[in-house]
């Protein structure tokens, strides 16, 4: 499983890449093929790695193997395209015999050599996709969130944010949702918990105004919403919010937050595992029709 620290890390899958989190927000990145500043660590510990891997024989398919990471992302590590993570690093250090070297490189890196840029990479992915199945727990969605939702949310993140990385935050939210309505839109599925619909983030009025236009995103073509009501005595989602997605050339892959983290899973076993959760949790919620009718309810009383 490929894992990576998100240097904007939030409450949930909402946020996906920031770009996400609970509340789906992504921070608008540089051209991908931008220099990082103090990009020379990064080639630094790139170099490293490659001196190591050729030390022991191993090519750069089969160090990803033993690493679970794909031979593209090693070759962009190797190159300084993309940081090595303490966790990967760690795992390198055993399969390469280093003694610890890498871990100890990563660890006094830049905190600027930190900062992943892979985000820009799940932009790519969410805008391309054909298929986006989401699980969430903590806050609706990003897609599905209205301006004000989304302000607010960004508003009640921990160290809080300046009001202008707030608004430039809710604005590429808002850019996001393009792929809502285009021409041809992904398939999109939703299952979101009871509970992310009842907390009142922003006042009353904001969240009557995202419940409104979630219950408007319900209607659209190739959206599929289904709410995971309270009170159950089973659920398959007990272990966080999650997404999975299908590229337009069929590659299966899934993301995943933590609080102060944040996972792009390529391993098939993996992706499959969550398939299956969601695959459950599907059958566990209310069905589409069962969910526009307990919103239309909850609009209605309101």
């Amino acid at each position: 499983m490929e894992q990576y620290v998100d240097p904007y890390p939030s409450s949930g899958t909402g946020r996906y890449g920031y770009c996400t989190g609970a509340g789906g927000e992504f921070l608008a990145m540089p051209p991908r093929k931008r220099v990082p500043k103090n990009g020379t660590a990064l080639k630094m510990v790139g170099a490293q790695v490659a001196v190591l891997r050729i030390r022991k024989k191993l090519t750069q398919r089969e160090l990803g193997k033993k690493v679970s990471l794909d031979e593209e992302t090693i070759a962009s590590i190797e190159q300084g395209r993309r940081p090595l993570m303490p966790d990967v690093a760690e795992s390198m250090d055993q399969v390469l015999d280093t003694g610890g070297v890498l871990t100890a490189a990563v660890r006094h890196l830049p905190a600027v050599d930190q900062v992943p840029v892979w985000a820009e990479a799940f932009i790519d992915l969410e805008r391309n996709a054909v298929d986006l199945s989401s699980y969430e727990n903590q806050v609706i969605p990003g897609l599905l969130q209205t301006e004000g939702y989304a302000r607010a949310v960004f508003t009640n993140e921990i160290p809080a944010l300046s009001q202008q990385k707030i608004n430039d935050r809710t604005a590429v939210q808002m850019g996001r949702q393009k792929i809502l309505r285009r021409a041809d839109p992904p398939n999109l599925s939703y299952v979101i918990s009871e509970a992310a619909l009842h907390d009142q983030l922003g006042g009353p009025d904001v969240h009557r105004e995202a419940l409104r236009y979630l219950r408007e995103c319900a209607d659209l073509h190739g959206v599929t919403i289904q709410i995971m009501t309270l009170g159950r005595q089973a659920h398959a989602g007990l272990s966080g919010p999650f997404v999975l997605i299908v590229t337009p050339d069929l590659q299966h892959l899934a993301y995943a937050e933590t609080q102060r983290g944040s996972q792009l899973i390529s391993d098939p076993n993996e992706v499959s595992i969550l398939s299956r959760k969601y695959a459950m949790l599907r059958t566990q919620a209310l069905n589409p029709e069962e969910t526009k009718g307990l919103l239309d309810g909850w609009l209605g009383e309101q």
